[in-house]
Formats: C-alpha cells, sequence, structure tokens
C-alpha cells in the first residue's frame, strides 16, 4: 500500500493542543503507546523532530511550530469537506459544541435547550459554561455566543438580542442610608461590589460616557467576584451597588427589589450575538441554531 500522507496530522494537532500524550490519548480514546508511536512514525516520515520530550512535559520544536501554524487551517479545510457533505442529507446531525457564559447560557440556551433539540433527534449538544474570552477555534468549538463589544474581527456574527446597556443598581435600603451619586465621580464614596475578569484576573474598572466620551472609575467595596448573579444578589440585599447589565436586573427593577442610578452615564451598546469562524460551507447543525436564535435577519461580519 501507498503512505497516506495525511496519516498522523489529526493526531499531532491533538497533542501539540493538549501538550501532553496522556491528555491526547484520552481525548481520542486510544492508548499513550499508540499516540507515542503514532507521533514517532509522523517524525520519521517526515524527517524532521516536531516535538521536544522530556518526562513530564512536551512542547513544540521550532519545526514544530511552523508545521502547527500552516497545518491547522488546512486540517479545518478538510473538515470542513466532509462537513458539508451532511448538507445532502438535509437535517442537521451530530454534536454541536458551543462556548457560552453564565448569562448567555440563561438567556439563550436553557430556554430554548428541549424545542430545539426535539426538533432535530439527531443532533446533539455539547455546552461549555465559560465566562472568560474562551478561543473557539483552538477549543474546538462550532460557535459561542458573546456581547458584540468583545468579538473578534475575523468572527462571522450573528445579533441574537437587541443592544445592551449597563445599570447601576442598589436597594432602597442602601440609598436611603447612603444617598444616591449623581456623577460616577460620586462613587468614589459609596460601597460598590466589584468584579474581577475571568480573563486576565484584572478588578474591572466601571464604564461610562459623558458628552460622547467614553471613561472609567476605579471603585472599591467589600465584595469583590466574578459571577455577575452573586453580584446583583449581594446588591438586592443591600450590601453595595453592582454594575451589571441591565437585562439581568429588569425583573429586580420592576419589582423595585433595585434601584438603578446614573443611567444618563450608560448608553446602549451592541448586545449578544452567536458567532463562529469564517469558513465557505456551514455546517447543517450550525445554521439550525443560527436560525433559532437570529434576533434580526441580516448576518454581519464584525469590523466591515
Amino acid at each position: 500500500m501507498i503512505d497516506d500522507p495525511l496519516s498522523g496530522l489529526s493526531l499531532f494537532l491533538v497533542v501539540a493542543e493538549k501538550r501532553s500524550f496522556t491528555a491526547a490519548a484520552k481525548a481520542l480514546r486510544v492508548t499513550p503507546s499508540a499516540v507515542s508511536q503514532g507521533i514517532s512514525a509522523l517524525e520519521r516520515r517526515l524527517g524532521v523532530r516536531l516535538l521536544s520530550r522530556t518526562t513530564r512535559n512536551v512542547g513544540l520544536t521550532e519545526a514544530g511550530e511552523r508545521f502547527v501554524a500552516r497545518l491547522r487551517p488546512a486540517v479545518g479545510e478538510v473538515e470542513d469537506a466532509f462537513a458539508s457533505l451532511a448538507e445532502l442529507r438535509d437535517r442537521p446531525a451530530g454534536t454541536l459544541r458551543l462556548a457560552v457564559s453564565t448569562i448567555a447560557c440563561r438567556r439563550f440556551i436553557e430556554p430554548n435547550l428541549a424545542s430545539f433539540l426535539a426538533r432535530y433527534p439527531e443532533l446533539k449538544i455539547d455546552v461549555v459554561v465559560d465566562d472568560g474570552l474562551t478561543n473557539i477555534v483552538q477549543g474546538g468549538f462550532d460557535a459561542g455566543i458573546r456581547l458584540g463589544e468583545s468579538l473578534d474581527r475575523e468572527m462571522v456574527a450573528v445579533r441574537i438580542s437587541a443592544d445592551e446597556r449597563v445599570a447601576v443598581v442598589g436597594s432602597p435600603a442602601y440609598f436611603a442610608e447612603h444617598g444616591k451619586p449623581k456623577h460616577p465621580r460620586d462613587l468614589h464614596a459609596h460601597d460598590c461590589i466589584t468584579y474581577r475578569r475571568i480573563t486576565g484576573g484584572d478588578v474591572y474598572r466601571w464604564e461610562f460616557t459623558e458628552d460622547g466620551k467614553d471613561f472609567d472609575v476605579a471603585v472599591d467595596g467589600r465584595i469583590l467576584a466574578n459571577d455577575g448573579m452573586l453580584m446583583v444578589r449581594a446588591a438586592i440585599e443591600g450590601m453595595g451597588l453592582a454594575h451589571v447589565l441591565a437585562s439581568m436586573v429588569e425583573k429586580e427593577l420592576e419589582a423595585k427589589r433595585l434601584v438603578r442610578v446614573l443611567a444618563d452615564f450608560c448608553p446602549p451598546f451592541p448586545g449578544y450575538f452567536l458567532y463562529y469562524p469564517s469558513r465557505t460551507h456551514i455546517a447543517p447543525k450550525l445554521r439550525a441554531l443560527v436560525d433559532c436564535l437570529r434576533f434580526k435577519s441580516r448576518v454581519k461580519r464584525t469590523g466591515s
């Protein structure tokens, strides 16, 4: 038989991503020995060392780095070619992998999950809830959901919500005791519930706009969290002011459990988008999700 020139390439990409023979073997459901033998065979065939190995670590050589950079998009095109064949079946099938934030999961995935799966019985959903800025290409996801302002320019984005606004909120009891800030600079005199970013780990500076100019304020308080719902609950309990999406606190504002301040300094901004890599063919499973969640009829490319 003639050696297949593509043999071992997908295996190599998994090892390059995991940086571990054991982790790659687990992902591929084979033995670590099979992974090691496959990589060795590929290196012999290519005549170059792709991986540097120690007893504990696996890294890429310079040749390996170059090979991955060229190989990953090429393999993506091959995968697209196979995925495009599924369109001939005229129905979504397989596993749809999504990376979404906690808020996006509660707002867009949970309310639609049962009806979506009932409509497409040959489809499976793999949802990873992560409030960090997940790289869906490196993570092997079909799509993600994110606010428009944080989208990669190379992604295709489909709007799935109206514009959002930030709301600075506190409980009636808190304002009765501490008064209401009239300007964002007044926040230095208030107990603010601060947010630590998942990606980067820095403390978020509250963002505002005045006379068309954006600015931010470094606030402080006794509570620092990385979960938006915890921040909302703390505000309801009178522990301080929270800076959250207005859509998160609509019911609390209507029920007067929370009161909004500084609204004039919080203009609207692009809401949530379903996004995915720009490819020639969109798989039927992803097209089905786009049709399910689409807020407006047009698809736009960010940055255009």
